[in-house]
């Protein structure tokens, strides 16, 4: 086996073995210079290409300094003409979202807005069985209602047909959204996408949710309203005030937390700690969020529980809960949340020890995993996907079958864009119907076309990503001694939060250490103190779960073997936080060297 450069581990505990980050030195050594960080910190910003120049953006961006002029979008200027138009003028406005949390985040943010303005609005979520985006029922029940004006949020720029009808009535649209575009795009007022075919590729807006394209447009709407003298006897709405729900879109809708991302939910996370927002607090507060709010909670706590109802239960829940304007009501649609979340999760329990029935007993193609059953709910196969690529490091894309249809769901990896994989299979004819972004889709189809669709993609993905293989290294970003585990290194590692898709958080080898005073604590987790071999450098830490792993096992049963160990540096919550602990997630013996 070849020995990997990482401490010359051939084989760890759980990994095939420990792979390093890639950081060009001369970046480094530009970094340290020109950002005046520490070399270890240098390395990690270096290994995420963040260049010299970015730096200061990258650790500590600001509205003031780095938010571009929403009009840099193609049609915002459009867009924010018509609805600030329609306040004016005392129209009334439809809002149509998705049911997911980036569309429950979106559509709460221009509900909320437009309901500061004194605006008149109605709001529709779809059920998850009428399918992803605008559909006759509903765009039927905006014209019963007698609106002028329709803002789809996180849809609509392929839904050609649905909002034709809205222009037959009459009634001009608005589409803000972030999916992959057609080809063309849909006859209305204005369509805000980054996606555009015609956005330039280096456009800062390029990789925002829809909550962050909805976000923008406030602030174009608002500025224009301003100008018009809309708030000489109202006051402005502080829209500063939204952006915890813009962090929990971008995050929930695993968008890469850099550029502007990061400045949204790093400013965010702030907004939500201040609990402004009663739906969020009454959540937060049935999920035991005791701690400062960080990208994790957004994404593994809150996430899934505003995600539940719109997988399994009723879909407007969602933007009901973060619309909330009462205490009362945000615990009593919070509670029904978290029933939900737990129905949700025995659910894709069941369903993922199927799904992984099925694939590891009919083999396992190299390029991709598709499965589908009878009897899976459409509403979790997309939680399922994500776990399967989790699992395999491939696209995986999980169908529930329906009669003699299948719904389903694809969660991709790097380097393969499912969106553009799906579009190309709807326009071949083989999907009834599908949509989505790079890393994630959704689509319809008939049984019949399963082996077709396969097929399809798996070509597909040859043609345009040939490299997709299983990965078995676990990458490591950084090796450093115990001795360098401290509260100042913590602190710096803050600056580089939140942490998550396109920044994640940094993991580091501690070489050569001892393990002493190893205990079960808790719900089966093991803590003990790592030992530097002069027998000085003391760090506590700490394996989650680990009691009956082979992990836990070594750790407990140590005789004074020595260890390289790798993991993450955290806070030490149960002590104050200020101090640093080590989580430790993988281990390889010191006697391989």
């Amino acid at each position: 086996m070849e020995r990997n450069a990482v401490l010359g581990v051939e084989k760890s505990l759980t990994s095939q073995f420990w792979s390093a980050r890639e950081a060009d030195a001369g970046t480094v050594a530009d970094i340290v210079r020109m950002a005046a960080v520490p070399e270890v910190i240098a390395r990690l910003l270096a290994a995420r290409q963040v260049k010299p120049e970015n730096v200061s953006f990258f650790m500590h961006p600001s509205f003031r300094s780095h938010l571009p002029d929403p009009y840099i979008l193609r049609d915002m200027e459009k867009a924010a003409e018509r609805i600030a138009s329609a306040v004016l003028n005392g129209e009334k406005i439809g809002v149509f979202g998705d049911y997911d949390v980036d569309g429950a985040t979106s559509g709460a943010v221009m509900v909320q807005f437009l309901t500061a303005l004194g605006a008149d609005v109605v709001s529709r979520i779809p059920e998850r069985e009428e399918g992803y985006g605008p559909s006759d029922v509903a765009m039927n029940e905006f014209i019963s209602a007698w609106v002028s004006l329709v803002v789809t949020v996180d849809c609509g720029t392929t839904a050609f047909e649905q909002l034709k009808l809205l222009t037959e009535h009459k009634i001009d649209t608005v589409v803000l959204d972030h999916h992959e575009p057609d080809v063309r795009l849909p006859d209305v007022c204005a369509v805000v996408n980054p996606k555009r075919l015609d956005e330039p590729q280096d456009n800062p807006c390029c990789q925002m949710a829809a909550v962050g394209v909805v976000f923008m447009t406030v602030i174009a709407v608002n500025r224009l309203l301003r100008e018009k003298g809309f708030y000489a006897n109202r006051p402005e709405p502080r829209l500063m005030d939204f952006l915890d729900l813009v962090a929990l879109g971008t995050v929930c809708d695993v968008m890469a937390l850099r550029g502007l991302n990061r400045l949204f939910v790093k400013t965010g996370l702030s907004v939500m700690a201040e609990k402004k927002n009663k739906g969020l607090s009454a959540l937060s507060d049935l999920a035991k969020i005791k701690d400062k709010p960080t990208a994790y909670h957004l994404g593994f706590v809150l996430g899934p529980r505003l995600n539940a109802c719109g997988r399994i239960g009723n879909a407007s829940l969602g933007m009901k809960l973060l619309c909330a304007a009462n205490e009362d009501e945000a615990y009593e649609i919070a509670a029904r949340l978290d029933e939900l979340n737990t129905l949700r999760r025995q659910m894709c329990e069941d369903i993922y020890k199927q799904a992984i029935g099925r694939i590891e007993s009919g083999g396992q193609n190299d390029a991709l995993v598709f499965v589908y059953g009878e009897g899976w709910h459409s509403g979790v196969v997309g939680i399922i996907a994500g776990k399967l690529k989790e699992r395999y490091n491939l696209p995986a894309l999980v169908m529930a079958q329906e009669g003699d249809e299948l719904r389903g769901s694809g969660r991709s990896v790097e380097g393969a864009d499912l969106g553009a994989a799906v579009l190309a299979a709807k326009e071949k004819g083989i999907l009834i119907a599908g949509g989505g972004h790079t890393m994630a889709a959704g689509f319809s189809l008939k049984v019949e076309k399963a082996e077709e669709f396969k097929n399809f993609l798996i070509e597909y993905f040859q043609t345009h990503r040939s490299e997709i293989q299983p990965s078995v290294d676990y990458p490591v970003d950084s090796v450093i001694d115990i001795g360098a585990v401290d509260g100042r290194l913590l602190q710096m590692l803050s600056s580089m939060e939140p942490f998550g898709e396109g920044n994640p958080e940094p993991r580091f080898a501690l070489p050569d250490v001892a393990v002493s005073s190893a205990r079960i604590v808790g719900s089966g987790h093991v803590s003990c103190f790592l030992v530097g071999r002069n027998g000085k450098s003391r760090v506590r830490a700490i394996a989650f779960g680990a009691a009956d792993s082979i992990i836990g096992i070594s750790l407990l049963n140590n005789r004074g073997g020595v260890f390289h160990v790798a993991g993450y540096i955290r806070p030490d919550t149960f002590r104050g936080g200020d101090q640093a602990q080590f989580i430790i997630e993988d281990l390889a013996s010191a006697a391989q060297l």
